[in-house]
């Protein structure tokens, strides 16, 4: 798994980018959010957002 070295800039990360952080699948990403795993923000129907610390949370339990 990858630190996110630039949280002081992106407080917010997309889904893809999220999976690429933890080095899964985008499909991985939405598990993990619907099992409660990941907390993330819904923008619209269609945009779903993750925070920065939220990744770094999971990273450390993980």
């Amino acid at each position: 798994m990858k630190s996110i070295p630039y949280t002081e800039i992106k407080y917010m990360l997309t889904v893809r980018e999220t999976a690429k952080i933890l080095g899964t699948s985008i499909h991985t990403v939405y598990r993990l959010i619907e099992s409660g795993e990941l907390k993330c923000k819904k923008m619209s129907v269609r945009k779903t957002m993750i925070p920065a610390e939220e990744i770094e949370r999971y990273i450390s339990e993980h």
